[in-house]
């Protein structure tokens, strides 16, 4: 019998990225490659890299130096980089990373398996734009724990933020059609998927580019309809395009979760045109009003502390409209300045430390509210999807309520000092929250009447 030769695989960044590593690992096993934990095990190993910010180009650095150890102290023969990083930088990192074999930009990770076969004469491999996954290019291998799953929608975004390099590196936004996509969900919910995340760079912008500005609502009317499927997440979801419509369906379904993730940057009119937002203060105002009215809603955003010209004035602004506001979820980056954005040529760029002191302020502020937030629903009965068993805490099972994300929002810690029978990843069942920390909850889990 020959032995598969066996492949490691390191996914870095985003979730989009992580969709892009689980279509690899299917296009690999396709090929007759087998899967493995262990990079030490490896005969070749894949390190998907990010690039979105310096932080992140760090980060895939690193873990591509570490990888590469196991050239020498393992059994790896072939050490293949894919993702961002090649996309951004070309032959420029090709030329500083002498240790990897072969790089394939966002546009190229279809030609993994020939790139672990050894099969393509060429060492890099970098054409403009992301690839697009349609579902029939090879089995996605799905890598989340419990019964939630990505559903990549696009590729790319069209916008032009001042700050942001997204756009160089994936190109501009590309959707698949509102049939591939429920034919995607089709699948997962026959594997047992009760949770689907809709992710792409810009959520509420899908199929303009295919000249339907109703493609999100024709999508999310196709889920509601898909047996199985319990909960359908909504993230990326950018200011534009959210229409009275979209908040009407969100309010009337009982599958599209009251769960909104909306990353705004910032409140401040002066700020938002330096980044070329074309929602300003007014109406972020207005669409957050309108998404408290929707029963349950809970609110996520992304803000940014330290963009070029920020002063005292305007970050106090920023703090003043979190406080105001009481976002139920919120993330915050120090500006940073990437090469061959516009925002980085910008004068007045702000002290990183500045920049970070005020990211610092910003958190602690919601550090309180989200504590508060957390106390208040002591008491309250919850339907929980059971994710598995906790990475911090093995013998104990955690799982979500609606308003959790999941990787990015805290947990609920189920106790069953109730009598409640036992649960398996993937049963959703009722909970009385009787703890809260900082982040997550601790509820028992009812016993069935």
């Amino acid at each position: 019998m020959v032995l598969k030769k066996k492949v490691h695989l390191v996914s870095l960044g985003c979730p989009k990225a992580r969709v892009d590593a689980e279509m690899m690992i299917g296009q690999m096993q396709a090929a007759g490659f087998e899967h493995t934990d262990d990079p030490a095990l490896a005969d070749a190993i894949v390190v998907n890299t990010c690039s979105f910010l310096q932080s992140a180009v760090d980060e895939s650095i690193d873990s591509i130096l570490a990888m590469s150890d196991y050239k020498t102290e393992g059994r790896c023969q072939n050490l293949v980089v894919t993702g961002c990083l090649p996309s951004r930088y070309g032959k420029e990192l090709a030329d500083e990373l002498p240790e990897v074999d072969l790089f394939l930009g966002t546009s190229d990770i279809d030609k993994i398996a020939a790139a672990l076969q050894r099969d393509l004469p060429e060492r890099t491999y970098i054409s403009e734009g992301s690839f697009l996954y349609d579902g029939g290019n090879a089995p996605r291998v799905k890598s989340m724990r419990g019964a939630s799953a990505y559903l990549k929608v696009a590729e790319g975004c069209s916008r032009s933020c001042t700050f942001c390099i997204i756009p160089k590196i994936r190109g501009k936004q590309r959707s698949r059609s509102v049939t591939e996509v429920l034919g995607e969900a089709r699948l997962l919910a026959a594997q047992g998927i009760k949770e689907v995340v809709l992710i792409a760079q810009d959520l509420t912008s899908y199929g303009v580019d295919l000249g339907d500005n109703r493609s999100l609502i024709t999508l999310l009317e196709g889920l509601e309809t898909i047996p199985g499927l319990r909960w359908v997440r909504l993230m990326y979801a950018y200011p534009w395009n959210f229409t009275d419509e979209l908040l009407s369906l969100i309010k009337d379904s009982d599958r599209v979760l009251p769960y909104i993730d909306m990353p705004l940057q910032h409140i401040s009119d002066r700020i938002l045109k330096a980044m070329r937002r074309n929602v300003l203060r007014e109406k972020q105002l207005e669409l957050i009003d309108k998404l408290r009215a929707v029963p349950g809603m809970v609110l996520r955003t992304t803000l940014i502390t330290g963009f070029p010209g920020e002063t005292d004035a305007e970050f106090q602004e920023l703090a003043d409209w979190i406080q105001d506001v009481e976002f139920d979820r919120v993330g915050v980056f120090a500006y940073s300045p990437e090469p061959g954005t516009p925002a980085a040529e910008m004068p007045d760029q702000v002290d990183p430390e500045v920049a970070e002191a005020r990211r610092g302020a910003l958190l602690a502020i919601q550090q309180g509210i989200h504590e508060e937030k957390m106390r208040k629903m002591i008491g309250e009965r919850l339907e929980v999807l059971v994710d598995g068993p906790s990475d911090e805490h093995p013998l104990v099972l955690e799982g979500r309520y609606y308003g959790q994300a999941p990787e990015i929002d805290g947990v609920v810690y189920l106790s069953f000092e109730d009598g409640g029978s036992f649960v398996r990843p993937g049963e959703f069942v009722e909970v009385e929250i009787e703890d809260a920390s900082e982040y997550d909850l601790v509820g028992v889990v009812l016993a069935e009447p």
